[in-house]
């Protein structure tokens, strides 16, 4: 009977010992698996925030430039006339919005020749389409068409992105 009490104390001891083993290797396996996955996460996550931000274009600070005659004038005064023979007159505060050094020197040096072209532009303009805002949207549009042709014909790259009108009468 000791014999049984001996084995039978023997015989719970093995398998105790043999769960807490069991549950250190599995602890063990546990934590290399969680140690492997940060691990893993770490480095593959890291490369795409890399690649993500070469990738996108590291936007310059706007440069504006008034667009204005030699004397400094900073406006352009255009006479309309409209089908019925009344006359109306425009007065135009215009900027250039741009992101190149490169493009502001164009417009700089190239002034007059822009300044000659916006005036025919605005002095052709219909004074019943520039009622609404749709019209003036369409003459900001096409004076950006304008002086980004203008630019392109001489050598540079277009690079302005709109002709800002910041102040707009018509009588």
């Amino acid at each position: 009977m000791a014999e049984e009490d001996a084995r039978s104390e023997g015989g719970e001891a093995a398998p105790k010992g043999g769960k807490k083993k069991l549950i250190i290797i599995a602890a063990a396996v546990l934590l290399v698996l969680l140690i492997g996955g940060g691990a893993a996460f770490f480095f593959l996550s890291g490369g795409d925030d890399e690649s993500a931000r070469s990738s996108a274009p590291v936007q310059r600070e706007a440069i504006y430039v008034k667009i204005r005659t030699l004397e400094g004038r900073p406006m352009f005064v255009a006479s309309l006339e409209n089908p019925d023979g009344n006359r109306h007159f425009m007065q135009i505060y215009a900027e250039a919005k741009t992101r190149d050094p490169a493009v502001e020197a164009v417009l700089n040096q190239h002034m007059p020749l822009i300044v000659a072209r916006l005036n025919t532009l605005f002095t052709t303009a219909d004074p019943r389409a520039l009622r609404s805002v749709d019209g003036i949207r369409t003459l900001q549009r096409d004076a950006t068409e304008l002086v980004n042709r203008l630019i392109q014909d001489r050598g540079g790259e277009p690079g302005v992105e709109i002709v800002l009108f910041t102040n707009f009468v018509m009588q």
